[in-house]
């Protein structure tokens, strides 16, 4: 697939996903050269979505892989239908045939179940998966050396069966909130991008993309409420997501301006830490309220 990078911008507005030119310089670099693009930053700027608007605009399947601790192979991969393999041996054993059958007629690619990463690389038809592997810097260094050597070379070995390999790589992005850091071998096969949270005229155009049934006048002041709070001593800032969240709490209430009651009454659509909270409950909404007003 060949795009420019305006197209790829453009056709990431057109799924309510304002990129910007940074951003769509990457995918841009990824889809051509072919290369896994790593996406870092906060939790909440919208690194996973970039994988979910990317396969609808290459109209393909996306393939998500959510990583964790102790996440392994036959999460990962895959694993073998065990209660199929053994309905199987009862009925060799029914036939008879118990004893003359090879290790083929239950270790085959009709027993296999086929986890994420397997799937991904399987060979099909059209344009190939986007494959998501999301919050990376959860797994462990084991795991991340497996995938080191999965995307250098699309393929997996079943000892059973032979290797697997793709006809076709799949388009791979992978996120990570760098609650750790990534090994330098992994970072080295992937090109790399940095998200920043927004600023306050792209938080706006995502707002009124992603929701234009909020009034502008409130999406304005939604947006600039957040970027300021954003600036606040908390334990934990409010995304992208809770900014799309809170306005479409403000509208459902019928608010078409903020207000400090109404504020307050919301605050956990948009804080998630009970400390948040109650530091901004009262004086400290208020105070940023009036900031806002008078900018």
């Amino acid at each position: 697939m060949t795009r420019t990078i305006e197209e790829i911008q453009a056709s990431f507005a057109a799924e309510g996903y304002i990129a910007d030119r940074e951003l769509a310089t990457a995918v841009f670099l990824m889809l051509t050269l072919g290369r896994p693009l790593l996406l870092e930053g906060e939790a909440g700027v919208g690194k996973t979505e970039v994988g979910r608007v990317l396969a609808r605009v290459l109209g393909t399947e996306l393939i998500r892989l959510q990583c964790y601790e102790g996440i392994d192979v036959s999460t990962a991969v895959y694993e073998w239908d065990y209660p199929r393999q053994m309905l199987e041996i009862r009925l060799l054993e029914a036939r008879g045939e118990a004893r003359t059958a090879a290790t083929k007629d239950i270790f085959s690619e009709e027993f296999l179940l086929r986890r994420p990463l397997l799937r991904a690389i399987e060979p099909r038809e059209g344009e190939p998966p986007v494959l998501l592997i999301d919050e990376v810097d959860r797994a462990d260094e084991e795991f991340e050396a497996f995938l080191l050597e999965l995307l250098s070379d699309f393929a997996v070995t079943v000892p059973e069966i032979g290797t697997l390999r793709a006809t076709r790589p799949p388009r791979v992005i992978l996120t990570s909130n760098r609650t750790r850091e990534i090994h330098d071998a992994l970072k080295r096969r992937c090109l790399y991008q940095w998200i920043e949270y927004p600023t306050a005229e792209r938080e706006l155009a995502i707002l009124l993309a992603r929701q234009p049934e909020v009034s502008r006048v409130l999406a304005g002041e939604v947006v600039r409420f957040i970027q300021r709070l954003r600036q606040a001593d908390l334990t934990k800032v409010p995304g992208i997501a809770e900014t799309l969240d809170w306005a479409a709490a403000l509208t459902a209430l019928g608010a078409q301006r903020l207000e400090s009651g109404l504020v307050d009454d919301t605050l956990g659509v948009l804080l998630k830490y009970q400390e948040d909270v109650s530091a901004m409950k009262g004086g400290g909404a208020r105070t940023l309220l009036a900031e806002i007003r008078a900018s």
